[in-house]
């Protein structure tokens, strides 16, 4: 997967930028504030129809317009693909493929691999499970649609049964039968997605290790464990248990909506006893999984987004980095910095071509 040029209009702060960038590596450096991550997050844009940074869409058309255009053409398995998002105030987001749009966004995830590593991936460590549960997800929808299709119904599933308890709240009635619907319905997805996930992460921590262990240079112990409500017991016995409970709460309190992965670091949470630079190298770790799993499904090699990641990682895990990149595993590679020197120093490292592009 190679994206040949990037034309941005009234994208965050640019208002009319086409990039055309070179096969393997590109860096865009600059001061801070300048745009930097915007473009790698145009990238994303193309990828996922959505910002990684921003998830109210109207925020990224610049200040003062009424719209936004991310274009770009890719080389994908020997084939020119051209990739719209668009989105006018008043009306909805489209995406089109090679000039036709999209029926359901859903359709486009997994096209146009890319894999993110950037400072805010932080969140999967300090913030709820909701965070995790949506990395997860977001690993296994790429290379998988029928699974993002039950995920979605299941999502939706959860949203109708928690109005039917509000409902019941509100009017002071009750109906077993209406209630049992959704909970089978619940049953049966639960149970797929479930057993996708375990399935998935059998795969995923063999390789997320083995990523950790080469950044670290094999000092640190580290681990990845997944925590289901599923793992004690048949969804539809547990939302019968909780049935009295979820009445009182006005919302379906127990389900695959509530998975977590938990991280850690010598047997105990990274969150609390991981320093600045183990939590920086276990998120490089679980992104490069996530790298090598998709590729290793889909056949396509993703597209890697590197932003500012060389902040808080020592020289030796800035080196055990370069060398994980140099593989020919992977493909076109692009970088954010603040430091020009500094990036270009560690690129050449890489023995490949390379552009720079200051902002």
């Amino acid at each position: 997967m190679i994206l040949k040029t990037l034309t941005l209009i009234n994208y965050k702060n640019f208002s009319d930028n086409t990039f055309e960038f070179d096969s393997k590596i590109n860096c865009f450096v600059g001061a801070n504030g300048i745009g930097k991550t915007n473009a790698l997050d145009a990238i994303y844009h193309l990828a996922f129809g959505k910002s990684y940074f921003n998830p109210i869409a109207l925020q990224n058309i610049q200040h003062g317009e009424d719209f936004f255009v991310v274009d770009g053409i890719f080389e994908r398995l020997g084939k020119t693909e051209k990739i719209i998002v668009s989105l006018k105030r008043g009306q909805k987001k489209m995406i089109k493929k090679n000039g036709k749009p999209y029926e359901k966004f859903s359709e486009h995830i997994g096209f146009i691999p890319v894999v993110i590593i950037s400072p805010a991936d932080r969140d999967l460590i300090i913030e709820g499970s909701e965070t995790r549960r949506k990395f997860m997800d977001g690993v296994i929808s790429q290379s998988n649609s029928v699974y993002l299709a039950k995920l979605i119904k299941y999502t939706k599933t959860v949203g109708q049964r928690n109005a039917l308890l509000k409902y019941f709240a509100l009017n002071n009635t009750f109906n077993q039968q209406t209630l049992e619907v959704y909970d089978e319905q619940l049953h049966t997805l639960g149970h797929d997605i479930f057993e996708e996930r375990k399935k998935f992460l059998e795969t995923f921590i063999p390789i997320f290790k083995e990523r950790y262990k080469v950044i670290s240079d094999g000092k640190e112990n580290i681990n990845l464990t997944y925590s289901s409500d599923l793992a004690v017991g048949k969804l539809l016995e547990i939302l019968k248990e909780n049935q009295n409970r979820d009445k009182q709460l006005q919302y379906t309190s127990k389900g695959i909506h509530k998975d977590d992965l938990d991280f850690q670091i010598d047997d105990h949470p990274i969150k609390k006893f991981g320093s600045q630079g183990q939590q920086k190298s276990f998120l490089i770790a679980l992104k490069l999984a996530q790298f090598d799993f998709i590729k290793q499904q889909s056949g396509v090699t993703p597209i890697l987004l590197l932003d500012d990641i060389f902040d808080k990682l020592d020289e030796q895990r800035v080196s055990h980095l370069v060398e994980l990149v140099n593989e020919e595993h992977f493909g076109q590679i692009f970088i954010s910095d603040t430091h020009p020197e500094r990036t270009e120093t560690i690129v050449k490292q890489i023995h490949q071509t390379y552009k720079m592009i200051q902002l």
